[in-house]
């Protein structure tokens, strides 16, 4: 028994490490193709799309910009492998995603106005429910695998009324806190991980750092 609490001291460390670096090389492939296909759009377009889109159409504007394996829709009925299940606007909690250090659920209000799976089973979801409150966020390694945490393997990105993706948590999106109280090892808000996404995509240390 001795020798396997050794060996699991001295590999657990390793694999840890290992499913950092993939979450983190998973943020910044989603980062880069959901950029990619707000390029696209505007190529085709002339004009970019931006934080003023019309209710529920920024889905069906850009799905065709980036290879899906699985239109999800407005989410399953039943919760499947791969999608996450339509909330009633009566029970938007979640049963799957916690916040960033796990003290709670997360609300799906945010993520619920359309999804699709990608070719690597990511899972893209949107928020575009009124003018200019536009997110669109990634869960880089799929809804079925862990952690599922906002912050750690769920991230957002904000739509700004130029058309510009910016992480959230970075000076102007919605969830920027001067105190990082959007990327806290101790808060217990149910956003907490919402701010994550800019440092998790500029602070080399904050792989290093999760709770």
């Amino acid at each position: 028994m001795g020798i396997v609490w050794v060996v699991a001291a001295l590999t657990l460390p390793a694999l840890i490490q290992n499913t950092q670096k993939e979450l983190e090389a998973g943020l910044k492939k989603g980062a880069s193709e959901i950029a990619q296909a707000l390029n696209m759009y505007q190529a085709e377009h002339g004009e970019p799309i931006t934080s003023y889109i019309e209710y529920h159409n920024l889905k069906s504007e850009i799905i065709k910009y980036f290879n899906i394996i699985e239109d999800c829709g407005f989410g399953k009925i039943d919760s499947n492998t791969a999608c996450i299940k339509n909330y009633l606007d009566t029970d938007k909690n979640s049963t799957t995603y916690k916040n960033f250090n796990g003290s709670g659920s997360i609300n799906l209000n945010l993520f619920d106005d359309g999804q699709f799976v990608l070719s690597d089973g990511s899972l893209v979801l949107m928020e575009n429910f009124t003018p200019e409150t536009v997110y669109i966020s990634i869960d880089v390694n799929g809804y079925s695998k862990r952690p599922n945490r906002l912050g750690q393997d769920l991230f957002m990105f904000q739509l700004d009324n130029q058309g510009k993706l910016i992480s959230m948590g970075a000076e102007g999106t919605t969830y920027y806190s001067s105190n990082d109280a959007y990327c806290s090892k101790t808060s217990t808000s149910d956003m907490n991980g919402a701010g994550c996404t800019y440092k998790a995509l500029s602070d080399p240390s904050f792989w290093k750092n999760l709770p």
